[in-house]
């Protein structure tokens, strides 16, 4: 079911969540020109991360990977990512949003023991 239509949808949202809860974050932890630098950093940096290191021919993905990882390493990758989003919506100040952001990750993942298997044997 990780492939299935709803839960890429679900997990293309949740990575828009993650980058908007890390230039949320970027925003509200920071003061003066900080902020102007690291509320578009943050996602910037996430965002290279994610296309940048994947595992070859990832059926969920283009199947394309700029540079190849192990897929333990990408499965490392995305749970940072992810939840450092849902963290970003936490710590500044938007509490149920983060709490809702991490339940859907996780039932994302659980959804996904399929692709998690592959991602581990990879």
């Amino acid at each position: 079911m990780g492939n299935a239509w709803w839960n890429l949808t679900l997990r293309f949202l949740l990575e828009l969540a993650a980058l908007l809860g890390l230039g949320i974050a970027g925003w509200s932890l920071s003061d003066g020109w900080w902020r102007w630098v690291l509320a578009p950093a943050l996602p910037l940096v996430a965002a290279m991360l994610w296309g940048t290191f994947a595992v070859l021919n990832d059926p969920s993905r283009s199947g394309r990977a700029p540079v190849p990882v192990p897929g333990a390493a990408r499965l490392v990758l995305e749970l940072v990512i992810l939840f450092s989003g849902a963290a970003g919506f936490y710590a500044a100040g938007y509490t149920a949003t983060g709490i809702i952001v991490a339940a859907f990750i996780a039932i994302s993942y659980a959804f996904s023991l399929d692709r998690l298997g592959w991602l581990l044997r990879q």
